[in-house]
C-alpha cells in the first residue's frame, strides 16, 4: 500500500501481520515500490525489478545500498509510521 506521510511518498508492507514501511521511491528510476511483488520479505520494483528486503531495506543484490526505512507500530485499527525514527 503507498501512503503519503508528511509530504513523504511511503510503501507499507503486510507480511505475515508484520508492518513494515519503505520510503515509497525506488531509487534506480523513481518506481513505486509500493506497487511492486512481494514474496516473503522481498519487494520487486515494478519498473526495473530491483529487490529490497522489506524488514530491513537492504538491497538484496547489493547489501551497501540501503532504501530508507520506517518504524511501524499497531494502535488498535490504526498503523502508525514513524517518521522521524527513519532507519
Amino acid at each position: 500500500m503507498e501512503c503519503i506521510v508528511e509530504s513523504a511518498v511511503v510503501a507499507l508492507f503486510n507480511v505475515d501481520g508484520r508492518y513494515y514501511a519503505l520510503d515509497g521511491v525506488c531509487p534506480h528510476q523513481g518506481g513505486p515500490l509500493a506497487k511492486g511483488r512481494l514474496a516473503g520479505c522481498t519487494v520487486s520494483c515494478p519498473w526495473h525489478g530491483w529487490q529490497f528486503d522489506v524488514a530491513t531495506g537492504e538491497h538484496t543484490a547489493n547489501r551497501r545500498l540501503r532504501q530508507r526505512s520506517f518504524a511501524v507500530r499497531v494502535e488498535g485499527e490504526e498503523v502508525l509510521i514513524e517518521m522521524e525514527d527513519a532507519r
